[in-house]
Formats: structure tokens, C-alpha cells, sequence
């Protein structure tokens, strides 16, 4: 190839970068053309005056700054020399801050010695560097302008280095710009602050005051200088880098085959020489790297690999709460423990007060014999299976782990190891302030070259038109184009000043506007057209400026010098009234132009989401076309609110409205219909910046798009310029010559505190009522005056303080003491109510700093129980740099486990489109901190899920019959992955390290999204396999917060001392529609247990029992596995009903072979029920079916567990009722994070109203009472499973083999022995059912002695009717008939049954092989525990376990009896044993109360009737007001349980007196008391 062509297709690459930043290929044509054009002239005029720039430009700033011995200035980032390999379709590393990689030809020009990178990946393989952590196309802009991917060499976090350190580490931070450096105080000394006047780049959210800063005039423009001014860009740099890339002289124009710009070098601000107005110019001088005054540097963020004790690396076993630790003391644990250092594995057994270290040291001593050289604390504990050691200092009892196998009987399983055997990576985690909290919109639409380009044209255009005597038209329009250019390049912006100047020419084709110049003589004139050209060039550069301070640009114009420091003035003491001028709307789509009119803004001003006054309106204007379409308004707009009345954090909205155009035709009717009005974008942008200086000067501010019902919870205070055709609104903010400061008041000194009790009684129970509200979203405006105003006395209840800060009527710098004196004086908040503090309604700094400090103790398991929360909180601050932004990246720094979760949960918001770059700033920030390891972790991780989601998509999209197919071919992708990388954590849990994949264990669910269930090999070779769900399609982001919740409500009662069994997995969102799933194993749906008694199965009572039985065949086993089942079904009950999770079918609810119920799948929640048509399919408050009360009750009748179920769920409801806060505020801080069934109060409603906080704990133990009898009496339920029963026999699988419902395992002809013959020699009545059992005898080959198996004829039934599912019916035996005349349980028909039976056990040994020897046969003549007892089998499994207490012939009754104000509270809760009726049916019985003496009857009082039952279930409160308290001690309450009976008749079950002496005063008496007998009663 020759060089011309190789120089070509370089040239051509170049533009097309230049294309692709906004720029179209017509504008590049000319700008091409008219460079070639005025190439000779311009190198004329540039010749007699190079060498004196280059003299000039040549100072030794950068020489001087690099001798000083200081940490906090960061060394130039030097750029690689050779490119390195990346994916299809881009650059992976980006050699340039902000400009495409492309421009930087490695030509003539000398490069910086390269950094170091890692190794590349091997030809053909998969690339090592971080290609997966950023992966959205704004996400990948981001990177381009980070200097290289997140995972690149300078992960090491090397920033701020400790005091010491003689010299920089190896891997450099990327060369983005921070914000810019904050003034110093006048008493400052630090000589690496830059001073006030010192030249710094203007930015969008930094205050930089221009003091009476005059436009740049004709009279002050040399215009010899202005091709020098607009074309040299980095003249004061020495050596190679002032050079172009062929060696030029800077800022000398080159011809067309040297436009390629020059590489540029990285963006470290360097100071440069003062200019004076004359010479303002577009300069890519870098910009120095300054110490930070707002607090982000060594402060907080150090080393924190130092200390090996708070984060060496290792992922740390979590800890339980101090109730959970003082239960698991005194518990004897049963540990085994394995090592390399001795053969077999070590038991013990200790107490679970016992420390890790000292069990360590109890398996030293078995395995070492000298002792005296060896330190405990050079050993670890790994759990087996998991990369998760224990903590050598805590106790066994406070382990998560290990009271997780002591809950569902798990071995506790450890392996002893060395801690030097575990590397580290000690890498610095210092905090890189190059890329931390960057405020600058996130991207540039235009590079330095290319504008540096269009610069050129533009002043060959200018002087082209200067000179010229004839075809002016010709060259206005050529000028009129190159300005046009520009602005494009520049946001396609166009200035008012921009405007004026261009309307002193005549009009051209390109622009027609009517303000233009109607004398076009006056041009004629050379020094008219100088004085245009001059105001034309100023505007220019005043665009440049504004372009500067607005975008993230690589390049900036040289500031004016201060000659003094900028006066402050308080904020509070200004009186001005808040104005700003909005000119016009830039960007304005053409389609916008056809479809509306009459366009408007509202601009209203809000603190914490409450607005401050009315809102303002502009006039309707409509689209105009100068350059691009636009809307001016050039209008005044003035708030009646003065300066000093806004709070620190107040907010400015501005709102695009517009009138839709009516449709074509019906002219007559265009008048009277009325018009509707659409929001067509907004944009809100604080009014201080985060130095609290106030906004001033001209602003951009980018558009948000309006979408239909979007939640107002959380708006972004920053403009959108993430999407590159976002409208721009330009908006000019007063200027004066002093900045206005909000400087944070001192608290008050005093702030009055009284006693509740001090209150009268009317005030207390108002503010009673208002407290009780528990959350501040339904405050009314009385309720906020109340509050405030009784502020003084609400101090004794802690958690009330969101409350009252909620009802401060203002937040102005006047009312601050006031505030700031009550929180310093208020009680701390706890770790979890101090969350009330950090949403969106709350935005004062210094709250929520103080709420961020009162969490700062909260131990690392409580901080993950709440990091969602947080992380969502972090859009509600008003700037990135806060207190909550420095904890969590504390917190990770500390944590491996937070560190991970950290990440996943900040990629997974990186999909907010409005919060974006907020998150990518912290996600970034995260990276840097914590270090190379952790980053390359994260990498792989984020490669994995790539994979994993494509497979996923493959699957989902192939034919159901080839789907298997599909998967393991899409899989072996997989294996490459594990040749690359020896291993890897899971998302799901980062102590999961997996090392490959068994693609022969992987399958697939039958459902909608196709989930792929997941086998993957431990890398513990003793660990068992890694089985997870991986989900792609769905939204597990509310899958997430449901368990969330529900974990949170389990950790509540543990430490309430009730533990509800309760099954809690993992789930993890990797991004939007993908995420991972534990998965519990030993467990079937309810679906899977119901068919197998058919597909009617959820009809039935005992499906549930009898699997239970088949899997518990012991008794033991069974009060187990029920005992389980209580406890985890009333935790399910009360979770589900509060959350309000809908969509419950019997897939989603899940039964373990221990008992423990679960659900899963929550699709649905806050009572956002699944519809069938109009027709809601949950219908009951929660699931409790006939089936589960029969495994409760042990039979079909009520028994007294069944009271003890109903207590344990009123008794979890009401601990849950007690922090309806704290759940409140939970899933409030959650409304703005995109979950559609969580996205306005009404959402948040629901829980509320679930919880009835305004309640006594009485009255909601009878509402929740109700609840459990509405959904076991609902039909609905049952009928929504068998309506999906027959919507997934579609989905049966031909794998899914059936099997016997009350067999627990499935037995082959290998495992038990061919069958020689088999023979039913007898039937036996059963003593726990009125049928039979028959006897079969069972003799196999090579086994002398025969089995007797016990069967009836119903599971005979389920033998053939499993079979014939499996084979055709022409290879099976005909089976008897089930319809008998007359009584199907006589002997008779048992003796008919025997022989008809033994003819078809025959026939079915002697089948075909298939047949006689199939799973199905043996697994049905294998012998079961039950068959050792003759005459017993499992129809009612536990019936006999419920029955009455020995010595309670006539039962008890149980009552909780309370007094308080006069008034006596009887809640009648359960009565059990009592007798049935002389018929033997169960009665119907009631409670009918007498209050003695009582002569006139007068005192009678009495429940509702339970309906034939011996055990029923009340919870009815009976109240007797004006009881006076002396008269207790001599009242009686005579108590009667009567059946209610037909004709009035009514029978006296039992009675008893119960006196009221013991009974305390404001205490609860809860107690059983005896029935005795009695005759009969007549009277109602």
C-alpha cells in the first residue's frame, strides 16, 4: 500500500470521527474547502509572528511544580504508545480525555513513554481488560472519558498519597478533570491552593464571578492577532507536546494533509499566562490539580489496606443481633473440621458461647504436637463449600451460619487454614480525587481539534469577507455557513449576542430570519464590515465560553485575572427579590414546530419537593428559525420571594409547556373545542452550588423529556446532556460584584425540652393521634402546626423526630438555629429510624449529616440489610459530595461483602437515565477505592452475566422441544470463560466461588422468561456444586425488596425472641431484566405435591400431610417437620399479607421436606392483584388453605394447635405493627427507583393501612383472626390452583417422570432385587379409618425371606394410574373396577377386592419388562416404616396426635383479661376439649359472659358461634364500661360455653367462675381456666 493511500484512509478516519461528534459531512466539505482555500494566506500572516510565540509560550511551569515535593499534585497521565487490542465495534481504551481515539496518530510526533497495562489476552481468546463493568452505550462514553476502562492499571486507587512516600506508585489515576479547586481562605498558607484570582475553568455548578467583566469591544480587538488567537492552542507548552504532530510551530495553520489534529496531551490544568482582554482565545492549556477545601481527601478515605484487621481481604462470616447471640448460648453445636494438616476429620462438640480462636486451638492441639512456636492467629475457619471465614474473635452463637444450621439441622462443616495461604491484595485504596465527585455535565459534543478546525474556517471566512470588494452576497453566506458551523459544533446554541451580530448582515439562503440588514451598502464600507466581523468574533468566543463552563470539554478559554478577591455576603442579609432572564429554547425538534404551539415555561421554586411560592409563567411563544429552530422568550421572570428567604438546598424547576395543534380539517370546530396543554420536558438545577455560593451568570440547562405519570420523588438536579438532541434552555442569571454565601448558622443556644406528661389531656391525645401516624407522607396542615408547636414535648419518643422536622414551617438561614438546635439536643436515632432522615423531603445538609453520623455504628449485617435504601437515597442529595456518598465508600473500603453489593446495586441504577451520571461518578469512585483485585473480580463477574444473558436469550428463543438442545450448545461458552478465568465469584453471593459448569446438570423452567437452572463446580474440592437460577426478562429488583422485607420482619422477631422458621433466599438483580436466584434445595411447589393426587389434588385435605408423612416416616420426624410447618406458615401468612404479594398460585408457594414453607416469585405486591379479565384472582387476604389447616390440626377437624397457629400470627403481626416506621420509611426511600408497583404514596399506603398502627394491639389480633378464618374459607384460592393446575399440564415435561405420592424415594430393580412373585394372602381393618389394608407378599430372587407390604386400594388406583402415564394401556393389566354397590368399606367388599387384586398383581409381574420391572412397580412394593406395624397406614397421619389433655374432660378457655379507664376488657381467645354432642357430631359452641353480681341480667355478653367444632378459635374482645376500680375485687365473671342449637334450644357445654382479685390494674391477664359441668340452658 502506498503512503498517499495509507495517508488517505488516515485522513478519512479522522473526519469521521469529526463526523460523529455532531458535525455533517456537508459542513466538513467546506470546511475543508475554504482551509484549502486560505491556506497560502494564512501561513503568510502566521510566519512574522511564530518565533515570537513560541518564546512567549515557552515557561517552565510544569518544571517548577514537578521539583515541589507535593502528594496532593498529580503526575501528567502518560499515554500509551501502542494501541491495545479490544471488542468489535470500538476502542476499549481511549487515549484521550474526551476526544476520540482516533485523532491521536501515532505520526511524527514524540510520545510519552507508555504505562504499564496488563497482560494481553492470547490470539483468538477473550480480552482481560475490563470490557463488562460499563457497558451501556452512555456508560461506554463515560469510560472514553475516564482515560481508559474502570479495570485498566491505574486501579490500584493511587491518588492522595500518605505522607512518606517518596514518590508516586506505578499505575496512574485517568486524566479527567475534577472540579474545579476551591478558593482559600484569606488566612491561607498552603502554597499549593490556588489563590482567588488564580485561573481556573468556569464550571456550570461553580460560582466564578465576573467583576464588572466588560464585553469584548471593537476598539480593544487587534485584529492581527485574531488568526492567532483562535488557531494556536497549546503555545505555552514546551518540548514535543507544543508541537503538532509534524512538528509545526503552534498554532500555525497547516494545509489539508495536515489537518490531522496534534495528540493531545492528558487534561491536568497547568496555570497560564495572563491575558489581557485583547487576547481571548480558545486554549487546551491543562489545568492544575489543586488540594481540595470541601473536604474530599486524606480525610476519611486513607489506605485501607493498612489495617489487616478491618479489611484483610477475606470475606467475613456475618454476625446475628445480640438477642439472636444470647438464644444460641448454652446450645450444644456439633462442629467437624477438616485440614490438610491431619488425615480425618475432627468432631467436637462445645457450648455456643465457645470463640472461634479457642476451637482452633482445641484442633491444633489434635493436630500439632508442639505448640509453643504456633500462633492461633495465624489460622482461619473457612466454611465448607463457601470462600467465607469466621472471625477468630466472635463466639459460635453469634455466627448467621452457624444459627442457620442449627435451624434446619444442617452439619456444620469447617476447614482449617492458614491466613498466609490466603492472598491479599494490598494495593493503596486511597480515594481518587481525579475522578471522585465530578459535578460537570457528562459529555463534550465537540474536541479541540475540530473546533480548533472550524476556528480556522471561520476567521478565513472573516477575512475573506474583510477583503472583499465584489460577490459580497457570496461571502456573507460563506461566513454566515461557518458560523453556523460553530454553532452546531457548540451544542447548536446560538447566542443572543450571536444573533445581534448576524443580524447586522443581509440576508442569505441559510438564514432568513426578518432581523437582518436591509441596506446592504452599508457594507461597502471596510470598516462597517471590521466593526461586524469584531462583534461577530466576540460572540463567538463568549459561546466558547459557555460551552467551557457547561460541557466537558478537553479545552478552555483563558480567564481574566483578578487583581483582588471577590467580596462575600451572607445570604440572609440580602433582600432582593430572586430574577433571572430566560431567553430562549435551543434544539427545538422540527417535528415540535408541526405539532404544537403556544409554547411556555412554568418555573417554580421547592424545597424538599414543597414549593416555596407560586409558580411563574412565560409568555406563548412560538418556533422560530434563525441558524436552528428555537423559542425566544427573552423574558424577565421574578419570584416574590427574596434571597434570604430561600433555604440552602432550594431548587429551580422549569417546565416546557405547549398547545397540541387539532388534526387537519374541521376548521369550524378548531375554536370551540378546547386545546389541550402537554408538558414537554423540565430541568431543575439548585440555586446554590455545593460551595452554598449563588447561582450567577449565564447558564445552559438541558431538558429532561416529560413522561406520562412520571413520579415527582426524585428529580435530577443536574441537566440533561446525556441525550445528544436534549433541548437547551439558556438562561442568564443576575451578576454583581460580590458573591452571595448561605454559610451554615450555629445551633441556637437555647431550645426549651418538657415532659409529655406535662401536656393537658386534650393536647395528648391529639398529638397521640398524630404520632401514631408513624411516617410524615400523610401529615395534614394541622397536624404539622400541632406538631411544631408542641415540638418542645415530643422529644421522649426519639422516632418521632422526621415527624417534627417534616412539620417545620421553613428551612430559611433565619429559622436554621432553631432547627439545628433541636436535632443537637434530640436524643440520638437508632441505626434503622435514622433512615427517616434521608429521603427526598428532607435535603438540608446538615441533617443529613447528622442522620449519616448517627449511623455511622451500625454493624456491617444491619448495613446490608438496608444498602438498597441507601443507595437509592443518594439520588435525594443535593450534591455528590455528602456524608451518606463518603460512608458507603468508607463502608466498602472496610467490606469485601459490602464492596460487591456496593457494585452490583450502582451498575444497577446506572440504567436511570436521569441519575446516570451520578452513578457512574460513585461507581467509578468505588472502583478506584478498592483496589486492583476486587476491580478484576467485578470484571469477571460482569462477563459471566454477558454470557449468561445471551445463552439466556437463545434458550428463551428456540422451539420448547430443542430449548435442551440449545442450552448446552449455547453453554459451551461457558467453558472457554473457565479456561480464561480459574474462577470466579457469583453476583448472588461473593462467597460462592465457582470454577466451572456442569452443562449436564443445567435444565430449564417451563415458565414465560425460561429460567435456566444452573449447576456450577465449587472450587472447594470438599463443597458440594453451586445450583442458582439465573432470570432473564424479568424485573428482580421487586423480587429483591419483597425478600428484603421479609428478611427484615424475620430478623424483628428473632429478636422478639420468635423465631418463624422462616426460609430466607437470595436474589439478586445484575441489571434491568436479568439477576440471580438461590435456589432451597429439598423442596417441591405446592403444585408438584397437589398433582400427585391428581390434578383435583388442590381440592383435597391431605395431599400436604401425606407428603410431609412420606418424607418424616418416623414420628419424631413428623412433630418435626408440623412443628416447622406451623411456625413457617404463620410467618408466610403474616409477611404476605402485609406486603400485599398477589399472583399466588401453587407454584409460587414452596414446602420442604423439614416442614419449612416458603414463597417465591413476587411479581405481585402492595395489592396490585393479578387480573383475569375484570376478575380479581386473589381474593383472599393471604394463602391459608384446607390443606395446610389439615396438617396443622393433624385431621380435618380444629384442634389446639390450631389455636397455638392463630396466636403465633396475631402475635408476629403485632411486633411487625411496632415498626410500621421502619418499613415505612423503607420502602419509601424506595419510590423513585423505578419499580412500577412502588411509585406514588398510594403504594405506600397500602402498607400502611395493612399495619393499622392506629390500633390496639387487641383490636388487631381480632382483625387478623378475622383475616385467617376469610382465607380458609375462601374457595377462590383452591379454585385459582386448579385453574393453573390445568394451565401448566401444557408444560409438562417428558423428563418429569411420575411418582407415588407416598413413597418418599424412587427404587429400582437394581437397588432392591428382581421380583419372583408377589401374592395379597390378606386384608386388615385399619384402626385409624373405617377401610382396609391389604397385605401383599413380596419374595425376591437371592433373598430367602419375605417382605409383607401394606397397601390400599386407592393407592393400587395411583400405582395404575401413574402407570398408564407412562406406558400405553395395551402393555398394562385391567385394573377392578372402583364402583361397588352398596358400602364400599364392608368385608365383603374387601374379600372381592383381595382376589380381584391378586389377579392384577399377576398379570403385572408377568408384563413386559418395561412394565414389570419399571421405577413405578418396585418403588410401590418397597417397604415402608409403616409397614412394620400390621394393621396401620397413613390415611390420617397426626390424627391421633391432637387429642385433648389428660384431665380436661369438659376443656378450657382461654382469656386475656385487661382493665384500664374504667373499663374491663375480656377477650375470649380459644377453648379446647371440649365434648361432642350425645349424637357424636361436634357442637357448635359460644361464650355467653355474666359480669356478678349481676341480679338484673344486665351484664350478659357473648361471642359468635363456631361452627362444629371442639376447639374453636374466638379472639372477640367484650368490653363492661363504668367499672369502678374499688369494685374488681368483689366482681366475678361467670363464663358458659354453649352449643348452639336448633329450635332455641341450646346445650350447656361448660362454665366457670373466674373472680377478678388477681386481676393487676393496666396489666394483661392471659391465662387458661377450667370448664366445669352444669345442666342445661334455654335462654339466649
Amino acid at each position: 500500500m502506498s503512503a498517499a493511500q495509507t495517508q488517505k484512509e488516515n485522513n478519512e478516519a479522522g473526519w469521521g470521527c469529526l463526523e460523529g461528534l455532531g458535525l455533517s459531512q456537508k459542513e466538513l466539505v467546506l470546511a475543508e474547502a475554504l482551509q484549502m482555500e486560505y491556506d497560502a494566506l494564512s501561513r503568510h500572516k502566521q510566519d512574522k509572528n511564530s518565533t515570537g510565540t513560541s518564546q512567549t509560550g515557552s515557561s517552565t511551569p510544569s518544571q517548577a511544580r514537578s521539583k515541589t515535593p507535593n502528594p496532593s499534585i498529580e503526575l501528567p497521565r502518560s499515554i500509551p504508545s501502542q494501541p491495545i487490542p479490544g471488542p468489535t465495534g470500538g476502542s476499549l481504551l481511549r487515549r484521550l480525555s474526551g476526544s476520540d481515539s482516533s485523532l491521536n496518530q501515532p505520526g511524527g510526533s514524540q510520545s510519552p513513554p507508555s504505562i504499564p497495562a496488563r497482560a494481553l489476552p492470547h490470539q483468538g481468546g477473550y480480552p482481560k481488560e475490563s470490557l463488562y463493568i460499563l457497558e451501556s452505550p452512555e456508560v461506554s462514553k463515560f469510560r472514553d472519558y475516564s482515560g481508559s476502562g474502570i479495570g485498566d492499571s491505574f486501579g490500584s486507587g493511587s491518588g492522595f498519597l500518605p505522607k512518606g512516600f517518596p514518590s508516586f506508585p506505578d499505575d496512574v489515576p485517568p486524566a479527567i478533570p475534577p472540579r474545579n479547586p476551591i478558593p482559600p481562605s484569606s488566612g491561607s498558607e498552603n502554597p499549593f491552593l490556588p489563590a482567588r484570582g488564580s485561573t481556573v475553568t468556569r464550571d456550570v455548578n461553580l460560582f466564578t464571578p465576573d467583576v464588572d467583566q466588560p464585553k469584548l469591544t471593537s476598539g480593544e480587538l487587534n485584529y492581527d492577532n485574531i488568526n492567532d488567537s483562535l488557531s494556536r492552542l497549546n503555545g505555552s507548552r514546551q518540548g514535543p507536546r507544543g508541537r503538532g504532530a509534524n512538528g509545526d510551530q503552534p498554532g500555525k495553520p497547516v494545509a489539508r494533509s495536515k489537518t490531522l489534529p496534534p495528540q493531545v496531551p492528558p487534561r491536568t490544568y497547568m496555570p497560564v499566562p495572563k491575558s489581557n482582554k485583547n487576547q481571548r482565545r480558545v486554549s487546551a492549556d491543562p489545568v492544575s490539580l489543586g488540594s481540595r477545601m470541601n473536604g474530599f481527601g486524606l480525610t476519611g478515605f486513607g489506605n485501607g489496606s493498612d489495617d489487616r484487621s478491618k479489611n484483610g481481604g477475606f470475606i467475613w462470616s456475618p454476625s446475628v443481633g445480640h438477642e439472636e447471640l444470647l438464644q444460641g448460648l448454652g446450645v450444644g453445636v456439633k462442629v467437624t473440621i477438616s485440614s490438610e494438616h491431619f488425615r480425618e476429620p475432627l468432631t467436637f462438640t462445645c457450648d455456643g458461647s465457645s470463640t472461634v480462636d479457642l476451637l482452633i486451638y482445641q484442633t491444633l492441639c489434635y493436630a500439632q504436637e508442639d505448640l509453643d512456636h504456633l500462633d492461633v492467629d495465624d489460622y482461619l475457619l473457612k466454611i465448607c463449600g463457601h470462600d467465607e471465614f469466621l472471625n477468630n474473635s466472635q463466639t459460635l452463637a453469634s455466627l448467621e451460619f452457624v444459627q442457620q444450621c442449627l435451624k434446619f439441622d444442617w452439619d456444620i462443616r469447617l476447614i482449617l487454614t492458614k491466613r498466609s495461604t490466603i492472598k491479599d491484595d494490598e494495593t493503596l485504596s486511597t480515594m481518587n480525587h481525579s475522578i471522585l465527585l465530578q459535578e460537570r455535565p457528562i459529555k463534550q459534543t465537540v474536541t479541540r481539534e475540530a473546533l480548533t478546525l472550524l476556528l480556522d474556517t471561520f476567521h478565513n471566512e472573516a477575512e475573506s469577507f474583510l477583503l472583499s470588494e465584489v460577490e459580497l452576497s457570496l461571502h456573507v453566506e460563506r461566513l454566515v455557513q461557518s458560523v453556523k458551523a460553530l454553532c452546531s459544533s457548540l451544542a447548536a446554541v446560538e447566542t443572543p449576542d450571536v444573533t445581534a451580530a448576524l443580524s447586522q448582515l443581509p440576508a442569505c439562503p441559510c438564514r432568513l430570519q426578518p432581523k437582518v440588514l436591509k441596506d446592504a451598502s452599508v457594507l461597502a464600507i471596510r470598516e462597517n464590515r471590521e466593526k461586524v466581523v469584531e462583534k461577530l468574533t466576540a460572540a463567538i468566543l463568549d459561546l466558547v465560553e459557555l460551552y467551557c463552563s457547561t460541557f466537558n470539554a478537553n479545552f478552555h478559554t483563558v480567564p481574566q485575572s483578578h487583581s483582588c478577591m471577590a467580596p462575600v455576603q451572607e445570604a440572609g442579609l440580602v433582600t432582593n427579590v430572586l430574577s433571572f432572564n430566560v431567553y430562549a429554547a435551543h434544539r427545538i425538534p422540527i417535528t415540535w414546530a408541526a405539532s404544537y404551539e403556544g409554547f411556555f415555561l412554568s418555573c417554580s421554586l421547592t424545597h424538599g419537593g414543597i414549593e416555596l411560592c407560586a409558580p411563574q409563567h412565560t409568555s406563548k411563544q412560538s418556533v422560530s428559525k434563525y441558524l436552528f429552530h428555537l423559542v425566544v422568550w427573552d423574558q424577565r421572570v421574578c419570584f416574590p420571594v427574596q434571597i434570604n428567604q430561600l433555604p440552602r438546598e432550594s431548587q429551580l424547576t422549569v417546565t416546557l409547556y405547549a398547545s397540541c395543534l387539532p388534526p387537519p380539517g374541521g376548521a369550524e370546530d378548531k375554536g370551540k373545542q378546547r386545546r389541550s396543554i402537554e408538558a414537554l420536558g423540565w430541568v431543575t438545577m439548585p440555586l446554590f452550588n455545593f460551595r452554598h455560593i449563588l447561582t450567577c451568570g449565564r447558564k445552559l440547562l438541558g431538558l429532561w423529556p416529560s413522561a406520562p405519570g412520571q413520579s415527582g420523588n426524585a428529580r435530577a438536579s443536574s441537566s440533561n446532556f446525556s441525550q445528544p438532541d436534549s433541548v437547551i434552555l439558556q438562561v442568564d442569571f443576575p451578576t454583581s460584584s460580590f458573591e452571595v454565601l448561605f454559610s451554615t448558622p450555629p445551633p441556637a443556644e437555647f431550645c426549651p425540652q418538657y415532659d409529655f406528661s406535662r401536656l393537658d389531656t386534650i393536647s395528648q391525645i391529639q398529638l397521640q393521634d398524630v404520632l401514631h401516624k408513624k411516617a410524615f407522607f400523610w401529615l395534614t396542615v394541622e397536624d404539622k402546626r400541632l406538631l411544631w408547636e408542641k415540638k418542645s414535648f415530643c422529644q421522649s419518643e426519639s422516632a418521632a423526630l422526621p415527624l417534627v422536622l417534616a412539620s417545620a414551617p421553613c428551612w430559611e438561614w433565619a429559622c436554621l438555629p432553631e432547627i439545628y438546635a433541636l436535632l443537637r439536643q434530640w436524643a440520638c436515632l437508632g441505626h434503622l429510624d435514622a433512615l427517616g432522615l434521608l429521603h427526598a423531603s428532607f435535603p438540608d445538609q446538615e441533617l443529613r449529616r447528622t442522620a449519616v453520623q448517627w449511623m455511622d455504628s451500625i454493624s456491617d449485617p444491619e448495613l446490608m440489610d438496608v444498602l438498597p435504601q441507601l443507595v437509592q437515597a443518594l439520588k435525594y442529595e443535593c450534591y455528590l459530595d455528602s456524608s451518606l456518598v463518603r460512608f458507603l465508600l468508607r463502608r466498602a473500603i472496610g467490606d469485601v461483602r459490602i464492596a460487591h453489593y456496593l457494585f452490583w446495586l450502582l451498575k444497577d441504577n446506572l440504567q436511570d437515565s436521569q441519575f446516570s451520571a451520578r452513578y457512574q461518578h460513585l461507581l467509578a469512585a468505588l472502583l478506584c477505592c478498592v483496589g486492583r483485585g476486587l476491580r478484576d473480580e467485578v470484571d469477571r463477574q460482569c462477563w459471566l452475566v454477558s454470557i449468561l444473558t445471551k445463552v439466556a436469550q437463545k434458550v428463551r428463543d428456540a422451539t420448547p422441544s430443542n430449548r435442551q438442545c440449545v442450552l448446552r450448545e449455547s453453554l459451551d461458552e461457558m467453558k472457554q470463560f473457565f479456561l480464561m478465568n480459574t474462577s470466579c465469584r457469583l453476583p448472588l453471593n461473593p462467597a460462592l466461588l465457582v470454577k466451572g459448569i456442569n452443562i449436564q446438570l443445567c435444565s430449564f423452567f417451563n415458565s414465560n422468561a425460561v429460567p435456566l437452572k444452573l449447576s456450577f463446580q465449587n472450587l472447594d474440592p470438599v463443597g458440594d456444586n453451586v445450583n442458582v437460577i439465573f432470570k432473564s426478562g424479568d424485573d428482580l429488583r421487586q423480587d429483591m425488596l419483597t425478600l428484603q422485607m421479609i428478611r427484615i420482619m424475620n430478623k424483628i422477631w428473632i429478636q422478639e425472641g420468635l423465631d418463624m422458621r422462616m426460609v430466607i433466599f437470595k436474589c439478586f438483580s445484575t441489571g434491568r431484566g436479568r439477576g440471580m436466584v438461590e435456589m432451597i434445595p429439598h423442596a417441591d411447589t405446592l403444585r408438584k405435591i397437589q398433582v400427585e393426587h391428581g390434578v383435583t389434588g388442590s381440592f383435597k385435605d391431605r395431599p400436604l400431610a401425606d407428603w410431609l408423612q412420606k418424607h418424616n416416616p418416623t414420628d419424631e420426624q413428623y412433630d418435626k417437620a408440623v412443628e416447622n410447618f406451623i411456625y413457617s406458615c404463620a410467618g408466610c401468612c403474616v409477611a404476605t399479607y402485609i406486603l400485599g404479594i398477589c399472583d399466588r398460585h401453587n407454584d409460587n408457594i414452596m414446602l420442604k421436606t423439614s416442614g419449612h414453607m416458603f414463597h417465591i416469585d413476587f411479581g405481585k405486591f402492595l395489592g396490585h392483584a393479578q387480573m383475569f379479565g375484570n376478575i380479581k384472582r386473589d381474593r383472599a387476604p393471604f394463602v391459608f388453605t384446607s390443606d395446610m389447616a389439615y396438617v396443622i390440626n393433624g385431621g380435618d377437624k380444629p384442634s389446639s394447635r390450631f389455636h397455638d397457629f392463630v396466636d403465633l400470627c396475631c402475635e408476629a403481626y403485632n411486633l411487625i405493627r411496632k415498626h410500621t416506621h421502619l418499613f415505612l420509611n423503607l420502602l419509601g426511600l424506595m419510590l423513585s427507583c423505578g419499580i412500577p408497583e412502588l411509585s406514588d404514596l398510594e403504594d405506600l399506603k397500602y402498607v400502611y393501612d395493612a399495619l393499622r398502627p392506629h390500633e390496639s394491639e387487641a383490636d388487631a389480633t381480632m382483625y387478623f383472626t378475622r383475616l385467617i378464618e376469610s382465607s380458609l374459607g375462601s374457595v377462590a384460592t383452591k379454585l385459582n390452583f386448579f385453574i393453573h393446575n390445568l394451565a401448566q399440564m401444557k408444560f409438562a415435561s417428558s423428563e418429569d417422570r411420575p411418582t407415588l405420592s407416598f413413597a418418599p424415594r424412587v427404587h429400582t430393580v437394581k437397588s432392591d432385587g428382581l421380583i419372583r412373585s408377589l401374592y395379597i394372602c390378606r386384608h386388615l381393618r385399619t384402626s385409624t379409618s373405617k377401610g382396609y389394608v391389604f397385605v401383599v407378599k413380596v419374595e425376591r430372587e437371592a433373598q430367602q425371606e419375605v417382605q409383607l407390604v401394606q397397601r390400599t386400594f386407592e393407592e393400587f388406583h395411583e400405582l395404575h394410574s401413574k402407570l398408564r402415564l407412562v406406558f400405553p394401556s395395551s402393555k398394562l393389566p385391567s385394573f377392578p373396577s372402583r364402583f361397588v354397590i352398596g358400602r364400599s368399606r364392608g368385608e365383603a367388599t374387601a374379600d372381592r377386592r383381595k382376589d380381584e387384586l391378586n389377579g392384577y398383581v399377576w398379570h403385572l409381574i408377568h408384563a413386559v419388562p418395561e412394565v414389570a420391572q419399571s421405577d413405578l412397580v418396585y418403588t410401590f412394593f418397597h417397604p415402608l416404616p409403616r409397614d412394620e406395624t400390621p394393621g396401620t397406614t397413613s390415611s390420617k397421619p397426626a390424627e391421633l396426635l391432637w387429642s385433648p389433655a389428660p384431665g380436661t374432660e369438659l376443656g378450657e378457655v382461654k382469656l386475656s383479661i385487661s382493665y384500664r379507664n374504667d373499663k374491663l376488657f375480656i377477650m375470649v381467645m380459644h377453648i379446647r376439649g371440649l365434648q361432642p354432642l350425645q349424637d357424636g357430631t361436634d357442637p357448635d359452641p359460644y361464650v355467653k359472659l355474666y359480669l356478678l353480681p349481676d341480679p338484673q341480667k344486665t351484664s350478659k355478653r357473648k361471642t359468635k358461634a363456631a361452627r362444629r367444632t371442639c376447639n374453636p378459635t374466638y379472639n372477640e374482645m367484650l368490653v363492661y364500661e363504668r367499672i369502678p376500680r374499688g369494685d374488681l375485687d368483689q366482681r366475678v365473671i361467670h363464663l358458659r360455653v354453649l352449643g348452639d342449637g336448633a329450635f332455641w334450644e341450646n346445650t350447656l357445654l361448660g362454665e366457670t367462675f373466674i373472680p377478678l382479685k388477681r386481676l393487676v390494674p393496666g396489666q394483661h391477664w392471659v391465662d387458661w381456666h377450667q370448664l366445669g359441668a352444669g345442666g342445661s340452658d334455654s335462654a339466649r
